[in-house]
Protein backbone atom coordinates (compact mmCIF):
# COMPACT_ATOMS: atom_id res chain seq x y z
CA UNK A 1 0.00 0.00 0.00
CA UNK A 2 3.09 2.00 0.91
CA UNK A 3 3.68 2.23 -2.95
CA UNK A 4 0.49 3.89 -4.00
CA UNK A 5 0.62 6.58 -1.36
CA UNK A 6 3.90 7.60 -1.89
CA UNK A 7 3.03 7.22 -5.88
CA UNK A 8 -0.03 9.46 -5.47
CA UNK A 9 2.68 11.91 -3.42
CA UNK A 10 4.84 11.94 -6.22
CA UNK A 11 2.37 12.68 -8.82
CA UNK A 12 0.70 15.74 -6.66
CA UNK A 13 4.27 17.20 -6.33
CA UNK A 14 4.89 17.20 -10.09
CA UNK A 15 1.74 18.30 -10.95
CA UNK A 16 2.05 21.78 -8.88
CA UNK A 17 5.58 22.42 -10.64
CA UNK A 18 3.98 21.47 -13.85
CA UNK A 19 1.60 24.51 -13.35
CA UNK A 20 4.07 26.35 -12.08
CA UNK A 21 6.51 24.86 -14.91
CA UNK A 22 3.55 26.10 -17.99
CA UNK A 23 2.83 29.36 -16.39
CA UNK A 24 6.14 30.36 -16.51
CA UNK A 25 7.61 29.30 -18.96
CA UNK A 26 4.40 30.48 -21.51
CA UNK A 27 4.98 33.92 -19.69
CA UNK A 28 8.77 34.22 -20.22
CA UNK A 29 8.47 33.43 -23.77
CA UNK A 30 5.57 35.87 -24.26
CA UNK A 31 3.07 32.68 -25.76
CA UNK A 32 -0.50 32.97 -25.82
CA UNK A 33 -1.87 30.38 -28.17
CA UNK A 34 -2.57 26.66 -27.21
CA UNK A 35 0.15 23.96 -25.58
CA UNK A 36 0.37 20.79 -24.20
CA UNK A 37 1.96 21.89 -21.50
CA UNK A 38 -1.40 23.14 -20.34
CA UNK A 39 -2.79 19.48 -19.93
CA UNK A 40 0.55 18.38 -17.92
CA UNK A 41 -0.54 19.85 -14.79
CA UNK A 42 -4.50 17.96 -15.02
CA UNK A 43 -3.05 14.90 -16.22
CA UNK A 44 -0.35 14.41 -13.27
CA UNK A 45 -3.17 15.39 -11.01
CA UNK A 46 -5.82 13.41 -11.92
CA UNK A 47 -4.21 10.26 -14.07
CA UNK A 48 -1.18 10.06 -11.21
CA UNK A 49 -2.86 11.32 -7.73
CA UNK A 50 -6.24 11.19 -7.62
CA UNK A 51 -5.70 7.36 -9.56
CA UNK A 52 -3.33 6.08 -7.09
CA UNK A 53 -5.34 7.44 -4.10
CA UNK A 54 -8.34 5.60 -5.53
CA UNK A 55 -5.97 2.51 -5.81
CA UNK A 56 -4.71 3.07 -2.40
CA UNK A 57 -8.48 2.63 -1.03
CA UNK A 58 -8.95 -0.45 -3.25
CA UNK A 59 -5.60 -1.63 -1.96
CA UNK A 60 -6.89 -1.40 1.36
CA UNK A 61 -10.31 -2.90 1.27
CA UNK A 62 -9.21 -5.86 -0.80
CA UNK A 63 -5.84 -6.38 -0.37
CA UNK A 64 -4.40 -5.66 -3.97
CA UNK A 65 -0.34 -5.02 -3.62
CA UNK A 66 1.97 -7.62 -2.82
CA UNK A 67 0.44 -9.57 -5.85
CA UNK A 68 2.62 -10.59 -9.37
CA UNK A 69 -0.68 -8.72 -10.82
CA UNK A 70 -0.47 -5.72 -8.79
CA UNK A 71 3.23 -5.11 -9.22
CA UNK A 72 2.46 -5.78 -12.93
CA UNK A 73 0.03 -2.97 -12.88
CA UNK A 74 2.13 -0.57 -10.85
CA UNK A 75 5.19 -0.71 -13.29
CA UNK A 76 3.05 -0.37 -16.25
CA UNK A 77 0.87 2.64 -14.95
CA UNK A 78 3.77 4.92 -13.69
CA UNK A 79 5.98 3.67 -17.07
CA UNK A 80 2.45 5.06 -19.48
CA UNK A 81 1.99 8.25 -17.32
CA UNK A 82 6.01 8.83 -17.68
CA UNK A 83 6.29 8.31 -20.93
CA UNK A 84 2.84 10.10 -21.89
CA UNK A 85 3.75 13.63 -19.73
CA UNK A 86 7.39 13.63 -20.91
CA UNK A 87 6.23 13.60 -24.61
CA UNK A 88 3.44 16.04 -23.91
CA UNK A 89 6.03 18.23 -22.08
CA UNK A 90 8.81 17.94 -25.01
CA UNK A 91 5.87 18.49 -27.40
CA UNK A 92 4.36 21.85 -25.34
CA UNK A 93 7.76 23.01 -24.98
CA UNK A 94 8.54 23.06 -28.67
CA UNK A 95 5.36 24.53 -29.39
CA UNK A 96 5.64 27.38 -26.87
CA UNK A 97 9.22 27.76 -28.55
CA UNK A 98 8.02 27.66 -32.06
CA UNK A 99 9.68 24.27 -32.91
CA UNK A 100 8.42 21.85 -35.04
CA UNK A 101 7.28 18.67 -33.06
CA UNK A 102 9.00 15.30 -34.79
CA UNK A 103 6.70 12.43 -35.59
CA UNK A 104 8.50 10.43 -32.90
CA UNK A 105 7.01 12.31 -30.06
CA UNK A 106 3.77 11.61 -31.13
CA UNK A 107 3.91 7.91 -31.49
CA UNK A 108 6.31 7.74 -28.64
CA UNK A 109 3.13 9.05 -27.05
CA UNK A 110 0.99 6.48 -28.57
CA UNK A 111 3.36 4.34 -26.88
CA UNK A 112 2.49 5.87 -23.40
CA UNK A 113 -1.09 5.78 -24.03
CA UNK A 114 -0.97 1.84 -24.43
CA UNK A 115 1.00 0.90 -20.84
CA UNK A 116 -1.55 3.41 -19.45
CA UNK A 117 -3.96 0.89 -20.89
CA UNK A 118 -2.16 -2.41 -20.27
CA UNK A 119 -1.69 -0.87 -16.70
CA UNK A 120 -5.48 -0.70 -16.16
CA UNK A 121 -6.13 -3.77 -17.70
CA UNK A 122 -4.52 -5.42 -15.28
CA UNK A 123 -5.71 -3.48 -12.35
CA UNK A 124 -9.30 -4.46 -13.91
CA UNK A 125 -8.18 -8.45 -14.27
CA UNK A 126 -6.98 -8.33 -10.44
CA UNK A 127 -9.89 -5.90 -9.13
CA UNK A 128 -12.10 -8.96 -10.78
CA UNK A 129 -10.14 -11.73 -9.06
CA UNK A 130 -10.63 -10.19 -5.70
CA UNK A 131 -14.31 -9.46 -5.79
CA UNK A 132 -14.59 -13.26 -6.89
CA UNK A 133 -13.04 -14.78 -3.45
CA UNK A 134 -15.13 -12.99 -1.29
CA UNK A 135 -18.21 -14.51 -2.57
CA UNK A 136 -16.60 -18.38 -2.56
CA UNK A 137 -15.52 -17.77 0.65
CA UNK A 138 -18.94 -16.71 2.14
CA UNK A 139 -20.52 -19.68 -0.13
CA UNK A 140 -18.48 -22.23 1.87
CA UNK A 141 -19.65 -21.26 5.52
CA UNK A 142 -23.10 -22.69 6.83
CA UNK A 143 -26.56 -20.90 6.49
CA UNK A 144 -26.36 -20.49 10.66
CA UNK A 145 -22.92 -18.92 10.32
CA UNK A 146 -23.93 -15.93 7.61
CA UNK A 147 -27.08 -15.03 9.54
CA UNK A 148 -26.15 -12.29 12.33
CA UNK A 149 -26.97 -13.08 16.33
Amino acid sequence: MRKSYYAAHVYMILGVISGLYYREFTKANDFEGDTQLALIHTHLLALGMLGFLIVLALDKLFQLSGTRLFTAFFWFYNAGIGITVSMMFVHGTETVLGSSVPEAVSMTAGLGHILLTVGLILLFVLLGKRLKEPAAAEAKEPASAQTPA
